[in-house]
């Protein structure tokens, strides 16, 4: 089976790749799909963006495709950012400037709670089909690692061993992230279909 990939992403893209590596699947990505329609990520949940994703490129390309859509939730601050988390300091911000934001805002918070919350969207020609991967931990008031991307170098998983995710491998962050669950619930889906 051909998978198309939703995004754009190389972060997700190397991580989605190393993860279905195993599946008798050939993955592409949106990257290199001539036309591949950006798809504004207007829905008000996780899923909703996702689908919405999934649904637009299996459309353009007629290809089973798979998206993603992942939230950071601080307790601190009521679950924000959400699913407004690529966007949390601006329409325009880098993850540079979401992580500074971040920051900022939980200056003098004591609970330091928060979770990534991935939900993927496989879409193919039979319909819809959802899975979902959750990581609880906490975060720092200063960035540690430089690997990942995104909020991983705030964010040390309670699985872990006091590691940001920007401090660990590839490998090794995939076994316990969001993502990792997720994409380990739809390996195992995708493998028993």
């Amino acid at each position: 089976m051909r998978l198309v990939l939703a995004t754009r992403n190389p972060g997700k893209v190397a991580e989605l790749r190393a993860r279905l590596a195993g599946l008798p699947v050939e993955l592409i990505s949106a990257a290199d799909v001539d036309g591949a329609p950006e798809v504004d990520e207007d829905r008000e949940t996780l899923r909703g963006n996702a689908e919405k994703k999934a649904r637009a490129l299996h459309a353009h390309t007629g290809l089973a495709a798979l998206a993603d859509d992942t939230g950071l939730e601080v307790d601190a601050l009521g679950g924000a950012p959400g699913v407004h988390s690529a966007r949390f300091a601006g329409p325009d911000a880098d993850d540079a400037q979401n992580r500074a934001h971040l920051v900022r805002q939980l200056e003098g918070a004591d609970d330091r709670s928060a979770r990534f919350r991935t939900v993927l969207a496989f879409v193919d020609g039979a319909g819809a089909e959802f899975f979902d991967g959750v990581c609880e931990g906490t975060l720092l008031s200063e960035e540690r690692g430089s690997g990942g991307f995104g909020y991983d170098a705030l964010f040390v998983p309670a699985d872990g061993d006091g590691r940001t995710f920007a401090e660990m491998g590839k490998a090794e962050k995939n076994v316990i992230s969001h993502r990792g669950r997720a994409l380990e619930a739809f390996t195992t889906w995708l493998s028993a279909r």
